[in-house]
């Protein structure tokens, strides 16, 4: 039995698209000689769908469409099978009305094989809103060239039911030790599993745990692409019965592979795994599709002289091209001669479309407008948030008349924090590295300036001759240059101090206790505390972050603002 796997890159809604992308993919495994081609969980609707799932007209579209798919392949391409995601719609009076469930397209007609039995509710997952669970695991039978073979299928978190590896605890049900009485020849994982640091080991491990358990070769299909804040790295793979690894598709790009049971082993090249080459890529991913599936072609980067928005502009320039980067540096007062040239000699190694608007005459004529108007001087931190705010007002207008996006520059600890102007930097349709603490955008900036990131450098079309962020981005002590001679340590204890207690606060849950037993301050403790939780209503208005981490503080970060504890 000859399959095909179809690593595919789904845009969320587009019905229609994303068959046709299927179809495409259907002419590829036909000319290869395919028995059947799995695609990724819900790969005709994109993941996550969220509330367009609620549109009936939507719903009943799907159905058409698979009648048509169904209809098509057969014309073309006769007996050759697809497995597909799709919203099961269950006709009785009860909410939700949903499966996640696969179909299987062949012969002309296409029927359900396949539903989901755990719905993850946990960070960005949210599936018991829209769909019910399956009770029982499936089995599909299917009969090729005179020899019959039962292919367990799961879909996505079934597969995530050790919790020695994984850690979220037991559920109720486990279709991988229920499929153990099945007598399957083969397991299938269904998959859209967005990346997170560490995800690729624990994938890894659980699909390797369940190869062993069943002692069957296990496939796994993955999504790949950025939907919002959401980046599938792809990295689809096959397993032997003992939980060796034996195929490996791309990361981070579609692609496609058959492979047959039985053939013989094919030896594989273990690729090392690179945390720091996969955050970059995952970012440059998320901004790619980001820009595309939104309709944008250039991006738009206030670009300060800092470390922040330099490594902005370089996963920008990777993700859409220099002739498509616009950055524009915005001076005032306060602003160094070397943070000037510093942005200016960035943009010149990336080859990207730089301008120099400076503030100070804008500035001016806020100060002397308040005090005439209203007797009133902006000091201290209004003084410094106005300055914020006329950039943001710039770089949104600019924004809207060369239908640029905008890309937010902050990153995690600032968010976190609220070392950050709302309608000022917090401006932007995405926000590029705000799951990135400050001491990691150093190791990034590190990594991309060093040896080891040229040959990454050279696959993005990035300058491999010099250092890409440069020694005087990487090596100046960080400050926001609101007021003279400014450092973020006038406000902030350092980075890496500040980093270990949010990551242990935001990522690891600890309370106070536990935060001094790890042997912090007091003091230094309940003042971050604080500074999070003031912050709050800050991030509520932030634009969509790319999320890198267990733990965002996007769309997973479900504190409420008014609070007290």
């Amino acid at each position: 039995m000859k399959f095909f796997l179809a690593q595919i890159n789904p845009i969320v809604g587009d019905l229609e698209g994303n068959a046709k992308t299927i179809l495409t993919v259907a002419a590829r495994a036909y000319s290869n000689s395919a028995d059947l081609i799995l695609t990724p969980e819900l790969s005709l609707w994109g993941y996550p769908p969220k509330d367009l799932l609620l549109k009936r007209n939507l719903i009943e579209n799907q159905y058409e469409i698979l009648n048509q798919l169904a209809f098509d392949i057969k014309k073309k391409y006769d007996d050759l099978s697809i497995v597909i995601g799709i919203a099961e719609i269950i006709k009785d009076s009860f909410f939700p009305n949903l499966y996640n469930s696969i179909a299987l397209i062949e012969g002309g007609k296409w029927k359900v094989i396949a539903r989901k039995i755990i719905l993850p509710t946990y960070e960005v997952f949210d599936e018991k809103r829209y769909f019910r669970s399956e009770q029982q695991v499936s089995v599909l039978t299917k009969k090729i060239r005179n020899k019959t073979w039962r292919l367990g299928i799961t879909i996505c978190e079934d597969l995530w039911v050790n919790n020695d590896i994984e850690g979220r605890g037991i559920h109720k049900k486990n279709p991988i030790s229920e499929l153990k009485s099945k007598n399957i020849n083969i397991l299938l994982n269904l998959s859209a599993s967005p990346y997170t640091f560490k995800k690729l080991e624990l994938r890894s491990k659980v699909s390797s745990f369940a190869a062993k358990y069943l002692k069957v070769p296990l496939i796994y299909i993955n999504q790949v692409g950025a939907n919002d804040n959401l980046i599938f790295d792809g990295n689809s793979f096959i397993l032997d019965k003992n939980g060796s690894k034996i195929k490996q598709l791309k990361s981070f790009s579609e692609d496609v592979s058959s492979w047959e049971i039985g053939q013989p082993k094919n030896k594989i090249n273990k690729v090392k795994y690179d945390e720091i080459s996969s955050i970059f890529d995952a970012l440059v991913l998320g901004v790619r599709d980001y820009a595309k599936k939104c309709g944008f072609k250039t991006a738009l980067i206030g670009l300060s002289g800092g470390i922040d928005s330099a490594l902005v502009s370089v996963i920008a320039t990777a993700a859409l091209g220099s002739k498509n980067i616009y950055c524009v540096s915005m001076p005032s007062k306060w602003n160094s001669e070397h943070s000037k040239s510093d942005a200016k000699d960035l943009a010149r190694r990336l080859k990207i479309n730089f301008n120099t608007i400076s503030i100070e005459n804008i500035m001016t004529s806020f100060e002397e407008s308040f005090i005439k108007s209203l007797n009133f001087k902006a000091e201290g931190i209004t003084n410094q948030n106005v300055q914020s705010r006329i950039r943001g007002t710039l770089l949104m207008a600019l924004a809207n008349q060369e239908k640029h996006l905008l890309l937010s520059t902050g990153n995690k600890s600032e968010l976190a924090v609220g070392y950050c102007t709302l309608y000022g930097d917090m401006n932007g349709g995405l926000s590029v590295i705000g799951d990135l603490y400050k001491t990691n955008v150093f190791k990034l900036c590190n990594w991309l300036d060093s040896d080891e990131s040229k040959n990454h450098r050279k696959l993005h079309k990035l300058n491999t001759n010099v250092k890409i962020i440069g020694d005087n981005i990487r090596l100046k002590p960080p400050s926001a240059e609101l007021g003279p001679n400014q450092l973020d340590t006038d406000s902030l204890p350092p980075y890496s101090i500040l980093d270990n207690i949010l990551k242990s606060i935001i990522e690891e849950k600890k309370d106070l206790k536990l935060l001094l037993e790890d042997g912090h301050k007091k003091e230094l403790i309940l003042q971050i505390i604080s500074l999070i939780k003031k912050a709050e209503f800050k991030r509520k208005q932030a634009p969509p972050i790319l999320k890198l981490s267990s733990q965002s503080l996007g769309s997973d970060w479900r504190v409420p603002i008014a609070i007290s504890y």
